[in-house]
C-alpha cells in the first residue's frame, strides 16, 4: 500500500502518536490512514476521533457540529467500519465509494489493505520509525 504523498505518512504518524496507538493495532490504523490522507478530515480529526479516550465519535455524523461533505462523510463511514464494524444505513460499498474523486477512492481502497494486512508499505514505515507510545 502507498500514501498519497510524504505529507500524508507525515500526518499519519502524527495520529498514531497522538493516540498512543500500538504500531500493530491494524483496526485504528486504517482509520488514521484514511484521516491522515485528507485534509479536512485531518483538520477536524477530533471531531472525529476522541484521542483522550481513544474512541470514535459517531455522532459527528449526524450531529450537525461538524460540517461534513459528502464524500467526507462517506470516508468517515468506512474509517468506522474498518475500526470497529460500525454500519448504519449509508455503511455500503455503493454508498461509500461512489461518490469519491480519484484520491479519496485511493484512501478508501489502500485502507482496506491497511486493516487487513496487506499494507507493506505502511507496515514498514511503522518499523522504520519506531513509533513511541
Amino acid at each position: 500500500m502507498r500514501f498519497l504523498n510524504r505529507e500524508h505518512e507525515n500526518k499519519l504518524m502524527k495520529l498514531i502518536q497522538r493516540d498512543s496507538t500500538h504500531p500493530k493495532d491494524k483496526e485504528r490504523i486504517s482509520l488514521f490512514y484514511i484521516l491522515s490522507g485528507n485534509d479536512d478530515l485531518y483538520a477536524k480529526s477530533r471531531s472525529i476521533y476522541d484521542f483522550s479516550q481513544h474512541q470514535i465519535i459517531p455522532e459527528c455524523l449526524n450531529g450537525g457540529n461538524v460540517d461534513f461533505c459528502s464524500s467526507s462523510r462517506a470516508l468517515i463511514r468506512l474509517g468506522y467500519n474498518l475500526y470497529n464494524s460500525y454500519q448504519d444505513s449509508d455503511t455500503s460499498p455503493i454508498h461509500i465509494l461512489s461518490g469519491l474523486d480519484e484520491d479519496n477512492y485511493f484512501l478508501a481502497t489502500e485502507s482496506l489493505g491497511v486493516r487487513f494486512g496487506y499494507s507493506h508499505q505502511v507496515q514498514s514505515t511503522l518499523d522504520d520509525d519506531e513509533v513511541e507510545l
